[in-house]
């Protein structure tokens, strides 16, 4: 075997060994946020009573966490905004400015108490 072919094959072995990166240090505290604010969207949504559906349910489109805080208008607007810094959050994160990240974060649990 000459020494290219050696170095290719050592190099295909390192490729193939090559793990993906963790997404950055936030991305388990963006998750549980996330979480925590679906549910509390849900909750809200349910307190409400019925509402005559919108132009999207009736085109049998499923309801998502920010399609239900914006269906709430004023009482959903905390939602929004906290939804908002998640999508901020996970920039940081991927950007890899870990500050920012928390502090994102923060201003969505807020929401939360």
């Amino acid at each position: 075997m000459t020494s290219i072919a050696k170095c290719q094959v050592a190099l295909l072995v390192l490729l193939s060994a090559a793990v993906p990166a963790h997404a950055g240090t936030c991305t388990d505290e963006i998750a549980q946020t996330q979480t925590q604010l679906d549910l509390a969207i849900e909750k809200d949504a349910d307190s409400h009573g019925w509402k005559p559906e919108s132009l999207s349910a009736l085109r049998s489109h499923q309801p998502t966490p920010r399609s239900l805080a914006e269906a709430e208008g004023d009482n959903g607007i905390d939602f929004t905004h906290a939804l908002d810094s998640l999508d901020r959050a996970r920039s940081d994160d991927r950007a890899g400015d870990i500050a920012a990240c928390n502090r994102e974060i923060s201003h969505a649990r807020a929401v939360l108490k």
